[in-house]
């Protein structure tokens, strides 16, 4: 397994903004760090749960299919691919709108988030299944993925107002970078290398 883009590609996406990054930048800036964190935490276990759910399912599949793991390594580098050309496009402006902030709008968003949930079940079979078969194991990653995502929603609350003034700033040379290393992740998860 290749560590580093598995670390780069759950970086780049769970910090990179999207729906629950814009909403969680936004209520900070309207109610405050400390009624967005339940919103985050909401988020989390939904994001942790997702994560379960595709290894749980992930691991059926493979059980079933072995051929599947390959097929899901090229969806995962299609979409992988995707993103990076979300990124880079993305315009400078992007404004979230007003929402609940509480646990359970961060719970329920997830699933309803596709950038999330494509995510969730891409990240699993293009990065763990390949090398790791134990249950154990996938355990193990869906935890450290689920504190990475934490992380990322919690720097969003922690940084709100400058890291929204840092993005418009710089957003074409921050897109650039964070579409290219999508790029580089996603052809380390194609086996084509």
């Amino acid at each position: 397994m290749n560590l580093t883009s598995f670390l780069i590609y759950c970086i780049v996406v769970t910090f990179t903004p999207g729906p629950s990054n814009i909403v969680i930048l936004s209520s900070v800036q309207h109610v405050g760090a400390r009624q967005t964190m339940r919103y985050v935490w909401g988020a989390t276990v939904a994001f942790g749960i997702l994560l379960a759910a595709s290894a749980f399912l992930n691991h059926l599949l493979a059980g079933v299919l072995p051929g599947i793991l390959h097929v899901m390594q090229i969806v995962g580098s299609l979409y992988m691919l995707y993103l990076a050309y979300q990124i880079y496009k993305m315009g400078s402006s992007e404004e979230a709108p007003k929402q609940a902030t509480g646990f359970r709008s961060g719970l329920l968003m997830q699933f309803v988030n596709p950038k999330v949930i494509l995510f969730t079940f891409t990240v699993i079979p293009s990065y763990v299944l390949p090398y790791y078969d134990s249950s154990l194991s996938s355990l193990l990653f869906v935890l450290l993925i689920t504190v990475i995502g934490f992380l990322a929603f919690s720097s969003w609350v922690v940084f709100g107002s400058v890291f929204r003034k840092f993005l418009q700033d710089h957003q074409k040379a921050f897109s650039i970078a964070m579409a290219l290393f999508l790029v580089y992740s996603a052809i380390m998860v194609s086996g084509i290398i």
